[in-house]
């Protein structure tokens, strides 16, 4: 299992200096030259060192040379030094992704998959049990189609990818390779309604998008990257809006509940909200960079898409009237969001109900005649685990020693580790130890191996894992918002690297001074405001009903 070649994956997610144009596809927007990243001196994985405590840890053999070699070229960065390094480093030692041949694409690999997959079957279900169901959408859009809405090409048109030749022929039409399916969404139901009686209708579909980005960062802005988009109709806008703040309501607790990410949900600014959206509702999380990542949104689309496109129904009066819509998508930048929220220098940390394995048993043997006990162990202890609904696995190649074993795990960010030798077969016990608690302090012998022992304890370690990363991750974020009653105090928070809270009520001039001279964008209105005092406009000073928080992003 040798490491990806970093050098590779930096490279390909800068952006390339230059377009080329295709016999087959034209691209509207140019990738710029980004900066040199600067090469800091790296952590090294190294074996772990054992303590005399562990019966499993005894038994673990010495590392040849050329093992400890392997084990050590897996580098990863220190946050603290280069966050960007790190976070690559991390994709590719930990096997989520690896780079496509065309600049800034990726391919997703089945570790990384796999967290998407967990994502799919939390989101599915609550989708179906809000009433939506699943759907395809064709991937190539007419190009009349985006300009038929105005505010949605002048939004999307620098990202656009266009097919022009077609079977070794110029098309009659240029084709829009999906940015977002509005568009073709409305055309569609068009066709399918016509009465009040066709509404609501809430669909979701599973897909690819590609947006032309000029900046890249694996799983955080690609080319193309995978997502859901749900897509709904009502007869009212009152209905419309309640949908919208329903989704980004399922979005926050998938984001708190599942992956320990605790997002500030609110509204976002005139600025900020999506090309043909009335309103944009956002999940903004704070990463480990204190950057902004905004994780989910749900746009109150109103009629504009409607009135674009003729999408008219007959009310209960016999009227002709324009529906109102919703649209709402989750991405893969959430694996990057769980990646920045709770990694650290020794690789990913995964909340336990996102985690592909939740459990990795590694067997330890010295002897051959040892082997079979250990393994017959570590078979029934897979198997209990496994009975209770628990990912369980066991690492018993000969290839790797227990110590390499132990780092590439914990690499890969698998909450709980199990260790069982000679001894603990004998003593009827295993060795457990936690990934969000390093060294001998997140380490625990003489668990029982007797089935219902076992299984409640894992249990309550996961859920204790769990607990733990969401807390340590609010923490982190509240100690990192400021607030602030003045444009000063908004500067003097960005230039520091945090958050600023503010109360706000100036214009989209304001803002865009705000964005030019500090880099900072208004990323929501929280839902959740401070209450009993009046506010006063930290630009302005003119009344303010809100508060904004204002943050660097991604």
């Amino acid at each position: 299992m040798g490491a990806l070649r970093l050098h590779s994956l930096t490279s390909i997610f800068a952006a390339s200096s230059s377009s080329s144009s295709s016999t087959t596809i034209s691209i509207r927007s140019v990738f710029r030259q980004r900066h040199h990243r600067l090469r800091l001196p790296p952590r090294r994985l190294t074996t772990v060192s054992f303590s005399a405590q562990s019966t499993a840890e005894k038994d673990v053999p010495k590392q040849t040379e050329e093992q400890k070699s392997k084990v050590q070229d897996r580098v990863i960065t220190p946050r603290s030094q280069d966050f960007n390094a790190w976070y690559l480093d991390i994709i590719a030692n930990a096997e989520l992704a690896d780079y496509g041949p065309v600049r800034g694409t990726m391919v997703i690999r089945p570790y990384g998959y796999a967290i998407w997959e967990a994502i799919q079957d939390y989101l599915n279900v609550k989708f179906k049990e809000t009433g939506h169901s699943n759907m395809y959408f064709p991937q190539f859009i007419p190009y009349s189609f985006i300009e038929k809405e105005a505010s949605h090409v002048e939004g999307f048109s620098p990202e656009l990818a266009l097919v022009t030749i077609g079977g070794g022929k110029e098309l009659e039409e240029k084709l829009v390779v999906r940015p977002t399916s509005e568009t073709i969404v409305n055309h569609m139901f068009t066709q399918w309604i016509h009465s009040y009686r066709d509404l609501p209708l809430m669909v979701n579909q599973w897909a690819n998008v590609t947006r032309w980005e000029m900046r890249t960062k694996p799983f955080v802005r690609t080319l193309e990257f995978l997502w859901q988009e749900g897509h709904t109709a009502h007869a009212t806008p009152e209905e419309a809006e309640k949908e919208a703040l329903q989704m980004i309501d399922v979005y926050t607790k998938f984001a708190y509940e599942e992956t320990a990410i605790p997002v500030i949900a609110g509204r976002k600014s005139k600025s900020e909200t999506f090309a043909g959206a009335s309103k944009t509702y956002t999940i903004e999380a704070m990463m480990g960079d204190r950057k902004a990542l905004q994780a989910g949104t749900s746009h109150n689309l109103g009629q504009n898409f409607s009135r674009a496109f003729g999408t008219q129904f007959t009310d209960e009066n016999g009227q002709r009237q324009h529906i109102w819509q919703t649209s709402w998508a989750i991405s893969t930048r959430f694996v990057g969001g769980i990646i920045m929220t709770h990694g650290d220098d020794a690789g990913l940390m995964l909340p336990p109900k996102i985690a592909p394995l939740q459990v990795v048993i590694v067997p330890i043997w010295k002897k051959d005649d040892e082997k079979t006990g250990v393994l017959s162990a570590a078979s029934s202890v897979r198997e209990v685990l496994k009975a209770a609904g628990i990912k369980v696995k066991i690492d018993d190649t000969d290839q790797r020693t227990p110590g390499w074993k132990f780092n590439f795990w914990e690499m890969k960010g698998v909450p709980l580790r199990i260790e069982i030798g000679p001894r603990d077969v004998s003593s009827g016990s295993v060795v457990i130890s936690r990934r969000d608690v390093p060294g001998k302090q997140g380490k625990v012998f003489g668990i029982s191996m007797e089935a219902s022992s076992l299984v409640a304890y894992v249990k309550e370690k996961l859920d204790e894992i769990q607990s733990s990363l969401l807390g340590r991750a609010t923490s982190f974020r509240d100690s990192n918002i400021v607030d602030v009653n003045s444009y000063n105090e908004l500067k003097a928070a960005i230039g520091d690297g945090k958050w600023a809270r503010g109360p706000w009520s100036a214009s989209d001039k304001d803002e865009l001074r705000v964005k030019e001279e500090t880099g900072a964008t208004i990323r929501c209105f929280p839902f959740e405001q401070p209450e009993g005092r009046n506010k006063i406009c930290l630009m302005t000073g003119n009344p303010a009903e809100e508060v904004a928080i204002f943050a660097k992003s991604y």
